[in-house]
């Protein structure tokens, strides 16, 4: 078995170092290039262990970076989710605030609706009441013509003894129709307030001497005059009612104007905050609006005053409207009471 040359060379110079004998050139000379390679082999390992640990270096910096930006990230989206819970909380109470004005709105209009419909009813009712008083009042118009003409007629027809028992079934009609001291007190009392006719004061001075059935006839004036006031309150009651209708009727389709729009916007804000996926923007924009329309928003007032129950407070209305006009105190209604 051969061994290879490098072997046996390698066997000889241990040999002749171990012996003592000296090494030769040619083995030095291949020991230093052998040195030298594995020198360059060793730098060039060198230089790429370097350039490697360079690379790990930025990968490092670069990861450290990244990291730093993924904390700020994470923080920033862990802010922005904190204001969008805090964006969908006050959606939330806002929705649960209009929900409650969408409530209150229903409930005026219902109570809009029954005010509308009462002052429906009392305007028929004042309606009516002014027809049967001008029936009334054109009743004893009649009559009082009448009694009139028959008397200027019939007064130089009439023998004395036909004229007294006329003046006395007149007079026994009038008495059942008026009491002795209401008529008494009617006529003096109308006598009085129309003291500037010139008529009425002769008449206001010879009271002491007036007939009873004088006194009955200017009583039955007073009351003649006393129905056309009350006419004429019924007729003014009759056209304010008729103006509170029409206000009511308008405030009433303002009101179902806002309801519809409150109603639009309650769903569009529940179907947002439902959802989740509207943007910060869209929800702030919703908040603007739903802000800007409470500013205008009609308030319901705790002062509660109308005929209906006393629901709603219609003295902001209208300033200008005044009160139905009261009727006398002698109307046929008090007569009747008194008798």
């Amino acid at each position: 078995m051969e061994l290879p040359q490098e072997t046996e060379d390698y066997i000889r110079e241990s040999i002749d170092d171990s012996v003592g004998l000296p090494v030769s050139s040619g083995t030095l000379l291949h020991k230093l290039r052998a040195v030298e390679a594995s020198h360059m082999q060793l730098r060039h390992q060198y230089l790429c262990l370097q350039s490697r640990l360079k690379e790990k270096d930025e990968i490092v910096e670069r990861s450290r970076a990244e990291a730093s930006m993924n904390a700020v990230a994470l923080k920033k989206f862990v802010e922005e989710n904190q204001k969008l819970a805090v964006e969908c909380s006050n959606l939330l109470a806002a929705c649960n605030k209009w929900e409650r004005e969408c409530s209150l709105y229903d409930h005026d209009r219902e109570a809009l609706m029954d005010f509308a419909n009462e002052a429906d009813e009392r305007a028929k009712e004042a309606e009516m009441r002014n027809f049967d008083l001008e029936e009334e009042k054109k009743k004893l118009e009649e009559e009082l013509n009448f009694y009139k003409f028959q008397s200027g007629r019939q007064l130089d027809e009439v023998s004395t003894d036909d004229l007294h028992e006329e003046q006395i079934l007149l007079d026994a009609l009038l008495t059942a129709m008026f009491g002795k001291d209401e008529t008494t007190s009617t006529a003096n009392s109308f006598l009085e307030a129309h003291s500037g006719v010139e008529e009425c004061q002769k008449l206001l001075k010879m009271w002491t001497s007036l007939k009873p059935l004088t006194q009955k006839v200017i009583a039955l004036a007073a009351g003649a005059k006393n129905l056309e006031k009350d006419k004429d309150h019924l007729t003014i009651n009759l056209h304010r009612a008729e103006e509170e209708v029409n206000v009511l009727f308008e405030e009433n389709n303002i009101l179902n104007e806002e309801n519809k729009r409150l109603i639009r916007l309650c769903h569009r804000e529940k179907h947002i905050s439902g959802s989740g996926g509207g943007s910060l923007s869209g929800k702030v924009s919703i908040v603007r609006s739903t802000s800007i329309l409470s500013v205008g928003k009609r308030k319901s007032s705790p002062k509660l005053s109308s005929p209906v129950e006393k629901k709603i407070d219609f003295g902001s209305l209208d300033p200008q409207r005044q009160p139905l006009s009261p009727l006398q105190s002698n109307s046929p209604e008090s007569r009747m009471c008194k008798k």
